[in-house]
């Protein structure tokens, strides 16, 4: 009796076979774990951006009725404390910094003396632009608040333009109670 088996060419026709299973799966994972890695990039990129509008809002939302000091690309005001009892009264600026990341400078409290340095911390990393508007009484976008002494101490709201690192432009209005 004759034992039947495999060939040289059958085993490896087979192994070729399997090989090339194997190169097209290490691709598609490869292709599936790249895209997991982008697709988390981009939801942490998104995720910080809500974050830092969350924030902003939040704080001019508490502006409060005292003069407002805007200077080229910054926008410093005053902030009550929240009902929630969260945050405390204290000056505030944004800015966009040499880094081109959008700080918070938070300074101890509403009236710090003109000499103490205020806390900075990165709100926003990876920001092209910066830029703000104000409306005035006459509903009229303007650049620089306040721009004369007669102007109230604060616009009726802000107008946020951000463009990111990755070209994404971004534009916000937010209202300030007066």
């Amino acid at each position: 009796m004759r034992q039947r088996g495999f060939t040289l060419i059958e085993l490896m026709s087979a192994l070729l076979i399997l090989s090339l299973l194997a190169v097209m799966s290490f691709r598609g994972l490869g292709a599936v774990l790249d895209a997991r890695d982008q697709v988390r990039q981009e939801t942490e990129k998104w995720r910080s951006v809500a974050a830092f509008f969350a924030r902003f809002q939040r704080d001019v939302q508490l502006s409060a009725p005292r003069p407002l000091r805007a200077a080229s690309g910054r926008l410093e005001f005053s902030r009550f404390a929240s009902a929630e009892g969260i945050d405390m009264p204290r000056r505030v600026a944004y800015r966009l910094n040499e880094n081109h990341e959008i700080e918070i400078a938070l300074w101890p409290g509403l009236d710090a003396t003109p000499h103490a340095p205020p806390a900075r911390y990165v709100v926003l990393p990876a920001v092209a632009q910066f830029e703000l508007q104000y409306l005035d009484s006459e509903l009229v976008w303007v650049d620089a608040w306040p721009r004369t002494e007669r102007d109230p101490p604060l616009p009726r709201a802000v107008r946020l333009r951000i463009v990111l690192a990755s070209g994404e432009e971004l534009v916000r209005v937010f209202a300030l109670t007066s």
